[in-house]
């Protein structure tokens, strides 16, 4: 199975799902972390065009600590909005992903960016099985299954269905720390230290699941969506 996470900033996917992603692996999935927005306005001092080149780095740094694939789409960060460009490049990536199933943010997200990307997700999914809608790469054949990863913080998220993470907490920490600038960003700016933040949530969510560690998802309930199987790992 081909598994597709879609974060609008370098280190999203890193806080919410990472985990999850590793489980993937392990099972021999292939994965693709895909990078909507390019991050370049996270930093007190870097001007965006070096921050840029940074984080780009940082985020296949991490994709290559998980064996996937990174997508970088470069749309600037905290101006992307559902306009027809924007909308058909998540067509473009979608077919050039493949995937059966797809991760991304919650709807009600507490960012801008996370609640467009959310919704382009959702409708691109839809578009990259249309044939007369024509990009470069071919239409998908089918609708992939969507799940919705936790808000930051669990705020206004109620999981339907958890992934043990204990095995790999480690390796999501590691993937974090790919993004030093990041690391330190949310230090100066939002007094968060973000190691122990993924930790708490996860210990957070592995109460509800009666594991160590664990994240939580919500599948989109939509009709062609549906599944009998359980396709989390």
């Amino acid at each position: 199975m081909r598994v597709l996470a879609v974060g609008a900033h370098p280190d999203d996917i890193e806080i919410l799902c990472a985990g999850t992603l590793l489980r993937y692996r392990q099972e021999g999935h292939e994965v693709v972390i895909c990078v909507a927005t390019n991050g370049e306005q996270g930093h007190f001092v870097l001007k965006p065009e070096e921050l840029r080149e940074i984080r780009h780095q940082e985020a296949q740094a991490s994709a290559n600590l998980c064996g996937a694939e990174l997508i970088w789409m470069d749309i600037p960060d905290e101006f992307i909005y559902h306009d027809h460009e924007t909308r058909m490049a998540f067509i473009e990536m979608v077919r050039k992903a493949r995937p059966g199933v797809v991760i991304t943010h919650n709807p009600e997200d507490y960012h801008m960016d996370h609640r467009v990307v959310s919704e382009l997700v959702f409708v691109s999914t839809f578009m990259a099985t249309l044939p007369h809608v024509e990009t470069k790469s071919p239409p998908t054949a089918r609708l992939p299954v969507i799940y919705y990863m936790d808000s930051l913080a669990g705020a206004q998220f109620i999981p339907t269905e958890y992934v043990d993470i204990t095995p790999v907490i480690e390796q999501k920490i590691a993937m974090m720390e790919c993004h030093q600038s990041q690391v330190r960003w949310l230090k100066e700016h939002d007094n968060i230290d973000i190691t122990d933040f993924i930790r708490v949530m996860g210990r957070f969510r592995g109460l509800s699941a009666g594991v160590m560690y664990a994240e939580g998802f919500r599948r989109l309930e939509a009709w062609g969506r549906g599944t009998v199987k359980r396709l989390l790992p």
